[in-house]
């Protein structure tokens, strides 16, 4: 038997079709969906310091479960001695098992651990119903090991839905577990 991811299941088995009853669609293949999660740190000080890059690829593999890659500068900026080409973050897109494990993740263990944790804001919605929200410490999630940290850096976290409409995203993440803010 084939393993797959509780979040997966849930949305499978219970999610789309209360999703489909409260939204009053006619059809399931008109219930949102969560596309893929996009994870994505940017790391200005590498500019000075390649050691810091190496190490963020490192932690936010280990975060995401999947390979990240290193972005490049698209174009030159005088003010922060920035050149086309330079690096200058660390990016992973989840799909699949691995964006459901993710967002389990997430929700269950590395959101609750944050200081003075109340929720999620609901102010990250694009008007597409895309969700981004920005992680202060990367140290909340259990992968990293807070004594080999050489620096805190935040982090964003995009979750792309297959819906155009916020309200609809909301209610989709709202089922996943995502803990909004009252």
């Amino acid at each position: 038997m084939k393993y797959t991811p509780r979040l997966k299941k849930k949305y499978t088995e219970e999610i789309r079709t209360s999703l489909k009853e409260k939204l009053g669609f006619s059809s399931i293949m008109r219930v949102p969906k969560l596309q893929k999660i996009c994870i994505n740190q940017g790391v200005g000080a590498a500019l000075t310091d390649k050691s810091l890059l190496e190490k963020a690829v490192e932690e936010i593999t280990a975060i995401a479960g999947q390979q990240a890659v290193i972005t490049k500068a698209k174009k030159d900026i005088s003010n922060f001695k920035l050149r086309k080409g330079m690096p200058v973050g660390v990016r992973v897109t989840l799909r699949g098992d691995n964006m459901y494990e993710f967002l389990d993740r997430l929700t269950a263990i590395a959101l609750p651990r944050t200081r003075d944790f109340r929720g999620v804001s609901r102010k990250g919605f694009d008007g597409r119903g895309n969700y981004t929200m920005g992680v202060k410490e990367q140290i909340i999630f259990p992968e990293i090991d807070i004594d080999k940290v050489k620096r805190i850096n935040g982090l964003d976290i995009t979750l792309v839905t297959s819906t155009n409409n916020d309200e609809e995203a909301h209610t989709l993440l709202k089922e996943f577990g995502m803990p909004f803010k009252k």
